[in-house]
């Protein structure tokens, strides 16, 4: 069931730990945050007990089971990540920058980032033994987890805001999950599953589950390996929850003590102006976010008001000398259209902010020519096409 480095699970603020050699397996299986503190929990691995080799040459998540909780032969998988950096030299070219690279996690099996950590969060609920799975979701984790439940017959309930995309709705029904569509924002989405849902359930949530940001730390290594095993100057990513954040700094993190890279890159996390909690947050050095009073972004997606895992992801940035910045919607949708029409790659709203967040740090002067940059799409432009179209169509085409 478990991977043999796999040590357990600790609390991220009070160290409080839960071990496989202490703990029933269900019961660490199922865990969700600290019982002493409430915090985030987060896997812990004997990393000596690792075998690098098969790390190296791994290609999807759960090829590098070595540094997962669970053995490939117990994970619900689909052949998530193994996705493609696709070079962009018009877009480095125009941008001053030496080289950059797009990593498309739109190719995952349900078309978004969030596939990996997913399919490593249902995998520990199944083998929990519980019957009835749950998250409230902006659309992309709904769907995924509803996928993955339904290669077991896993009952899953998705709680998503009316604004969530009818791609994600209709195809929770679709993978055989379960919908509540609640009147707001993801807000009341989450505030909805906590008082309605009256069954036992396993809540998948970001860090209600300490294996979501876990599974994401692979794309950190792909990145790695795509390039091999050199780090980038810079990794830019989008952010909503902080869970690809800490997940992918996780990866670096583990990288570089397994001895695969020699240093870290720097992180960047953009965020839409009209919602942009982590960045404010790291603006004013604060070591933790406050709720964004009235989010307003068409990427619906990164519409995070209060992250659960804001101070982790402001501790992870700080980690590898990255940063956080914010970017207007019309400039995270033109980002998108323009890759889509330059480098073939059908970037979504979400990976478009992070795009625009490439653009801003090249006009800022803090990547130039001597740099190599990832800008990590995190979902495909199919979950959203109507609002790329309409983008164009507002400049009359």
């Amino acid at each position: 069931m478990f991977s043999d480095a796999f040590v357990g699970l600790v609390c991220t603020d009070c160290d409080a730990a839960l071990t496989v050699a202490e703990a029933d397996p269900g019961a660490l299986a199922a865990a969700g945050p600290c019982q002493d503190c409430g915090a985030p929990r987060t896997p812990a691995y004997d990393l000596e007990a690792v075998d690098t080799e098969a790390v190296r040459e791994g290609r999807t998540v759960w090829d590098r089971e070595a540094v997962l909780p669970f053995t490939a032969a117990t994970a619900l998988s689909a052949a998530e990540g193994g996705t493609p950096s696709v070079d962009a030299p018009r877009l480095a070219e125009e941008l001053g920058v030496g080289h950059v690279s797009l990593k498309d996690e739109g190719r995952n099996p349900t078309g978004s980032v969030l596939d990996r950590g997913l399919s490593v969060a249902v995998t520990a609920a199944h083998q929990s033994g519980t019957d009835l799975i749950a998250c409230a979701s902006p659309g992309n984790a709904g769907q995924s987890m509803a996928a993955y439940a339904g290669q077991v017959d896993l009952r899953s309930y998705a709680f998503v805001p009316t604004r969530a995309p009818f791609s994600n709705k209709a195809l929770v029904n679709v993978h055989g999950g379960e919908m509540k569509v609640c009147p707001g924002r993801l807000g009341d989405a989450v505030k909805a599953l906590e008082e309605q849902l009256k069954s036992d359930y396993v809540d998948l949530g970001p860090f209600a589950t300490p294996y979501r940001h876990d599974g994401l730390k692979t794309l950190a290594y792909e990145i790695l390996a795509d390039r091999g095993w050199t780090a980038p100057d810079a990794v830019v990513v989008p952010a909503s929850t902080g869970e690809l954040v800490v997940g992918v700094v996780d990866g670096f993190e583990e990288a570089l003590e397994l001895g695969l890279v020699e240093e870290l890159p720097a992180v960047y996390a953009v965020q839409p102006e009209g919602c942009a909690p982590i960045t404010a947050a790291w603006e004013a050095s604060a070591k933790d976010t406050e709720p964004w009073g009235t989010p307003d972004t068409i990427v619906g997606e990164l519409e995070v008001a209060d992250p659960p895992g804001g101070a982790l992801a402001l501790e992870a940035l700080a980690a590898t000398d990255g940063g956080a910045l914010a970017v207007d919607d019309d400039d995270a949708l033109e980002s998108a259209v323009a890759i889509a029409s330059t480098e073939t790659v059908e970037f979504g709203l979400a990976g478009g902010v992070a795009a625009a967040g490439l653009w801003q740090l090249a006009e800022d002067g803090i990547l130039d020519e001597s740099d190599e940059a990832v800008v990590v799409n995190t979902e495909s432009a199919t979950k959203t096409p109507d609002v790329l179209r309409s983008h164009l169509m507002g400049q009359g085409i």
